[in-house]
Order: structure tokens, then sequence, then C-alpha cells
């Protein structure tokens, strides 16, 4: 009875002392958040403090030099491109994760999800080097120079697929097996199964993945820098070639300085608030389905 007790009283230690430990780094995390929020916010400080938010969506163009902060062109890219790669990965990475559950034999969804996260492991700048070779040239054989909203959809979708396949993979795995019980037992077909009963069950689970994905996507640099073409325009159709915020920031970053600087800082500021909406609907999302 003593070595039990003492057993246990070690154990409640040591679970004490994981729950603290744990607690820690959640604060310790939170607290780099914030501290990565409020340095972007001062360094931001000198153009907010002299210019309205209008004037950054309004201003004749972008040329920080000349006085002229105009965003809204890079703001219009990044969403463009963004949103252009959900909607086209979001769909194949739903496919995959429904081919590997429910179609594929156990060696052909092990070797697809092996593929998968190898696609996740490679650098975005291997994605932006292979767009710039392949897919850029492919493109202008159709309506030059390629290098366009297009070009940067189709590797952006490439990049965040991998996101979309592992997130749908698991929510599709933690259907409880019940339910697939009860359609055989009904004498439903596979697809009827999956339309009717597992993309139903998995759905929020599906759209915490889609805004994952708009994270990323939203987020990305140097494979869009390399395939946009970094003109500052709002792009009139998928050929046209355009600069995205985060792509803005990594071209003039190494030469700014002073408001021009602060400029750069602030499309940062636009960014943070952009994924922090993204994380928040994301959050939103999960809360539902606790509470469903």
């Amino acid at each position: 009875m003593i070595s039990w007790r003492s057993s246990t009283s070690s154990r409640s230690g040591s679970d004490a002392l994981l729950l603290w430990g744990l607690r820690g780094m959640g604060l310790v995390s939170t607290a780099i958040v914030l501290l990565i929020a409020v340095f972007v916010a001062r360094e931001s400080f000198p153009l907010l403090r002299s210019v309205s938010p209008v004037r950054l969506f309004t201003d004749s163009a972008w040329n920080p030099l000349e006085g002229a902060y105009n965003m809204a062109p890079m703001l219009m890219g990044t969403l463009v491109v963004s949103a252009g790669a959900v909607l086209l990965s979001a769909p194949l990475g739903i496919a995959s994760a429904i081919f590997c559950n429910f179609y594929a034999p156990p060696s052909v969804a092990r070797g697809y999800r092996a593929v998968i996260e190898l696609l996740a492991g490679i650098p975005s700048v291997v994605y932006g080097l292979w767009g710039l070779m392949v897919v850029v040239p492919w493109l202008a054989r159709f309506e030059p120079p390629g290098v366009s909203v297009l070009a940067g959809i189709l590797i952006l979708a490439l990049m965040i697929l991998p996101t979309m396949v592992m997130v749908a993979d698991a929510t599709f795995a933690r259907i409880p097996s019940e339910y697939f019980q009860g359609a055989a037992a009904l004498g439903l077909s596979r697809w009827t199964t999956v339309r009717t009963i597992a993309i139903p069950s998995a759905r929020r689970g599906l759209l915490t993945g889609a805004l994952l994905q708009t994270g990323r996507a939203v987020g990305e640099t140097m494979a869009v820098l390399m395939v946009c073409g970094n003109v500052v325009q709002i792009p009139k159709s998928l050929a046209d070639p355009v600069r995205t915020l985060t792509a803005n920031i990594a071209l003039e970053m190494a030469y700014a300085m002073g408001v021009h600087r602060a400029a750069l800082f602030t499309s940062g500021l636009l960014l943070l608030v952009m994924i922090l909406v993204i994380i928040a609907c994301a959050e939103l999302v999960n809360r539902e389905r606790s509470n469903a």
C-alpha cells in the first residue's frame, strides 16, 4: 500500500510539473507573438502618424520616396493569388484525401501520403525556381511574358496542397466507424457514403484546412516573388504580372530608410492583421465543431 501511494504521488508530481512546463511554454509563445506584433506596430508608427489610413489605399501610386503609399495594388495581388491558389488546391486536396481513405489500397495510400509529406518539406525557393524555369516559359507560349497571376496561382496551389491533404486526411480518419457500418447495412454505394456521410461529417475540419491553406498562401514570399512579375498594378486578367505585399517587403527592405521603411512595416502590419483574421475564423470553426 505504501509503495502504491508513493508511486501515485510521484506520478501526480510529474504530471503537475509537466502541466506547469506546458503552461510556461504556452506563455512564452504568446509573449513572442505579442512582442512581434508590438514591434511591427511600433516600426509602422512613423508612417501611420503622418499619413491617414485612407491614403494607404487611395494614393496615386506606390512610390514612398515621393510620398505616395498606395498599397491597394499589392493587397489586391496578394488576395487574388492567394484566393486562386486556395480555390484550386482545396478541391484537389479533399479529393486526394477521399482517395486515400476510401478508394486506394493501403499500400498505395501509404505511398501517396509519403509523397504529400515530401511536397510539404520542399523549400519555397525550390518551388519558385521550378516555376520560373518550367511553368513561366510554358505559360509564355500562350500569353507572354509568362510571369503573371496565373503562374503565382499554380505554384502557390502546389505549395499549399499538402496542408489541405493532411488536414482532410486526418479529418476523414476521425469519423466514427459506426457511420460507415450503418451506411453498409443500408446498402449505400461507396460514393454515396462519401457524399452523404463522410463529407458532411468532416465539413468543419475541411473548412479549417482551407483557412490554414489561406494563411499559408497569404504569407508566402519567395515563390511568388520569383514567378509573379513584381509589377505594382491591379491585375485585370490572369496573365498580368503583379506584386504581392510579401514580395514588396522582400524586394525593398534592403535599401529602405525612414518613412519608406515604416511603409514596408505597415505592409507587414496589414499582413499580420489578415493572418489574425484567418486564425480567428479557424478558431471559431473549431469552437463550433467542439460544441456540436
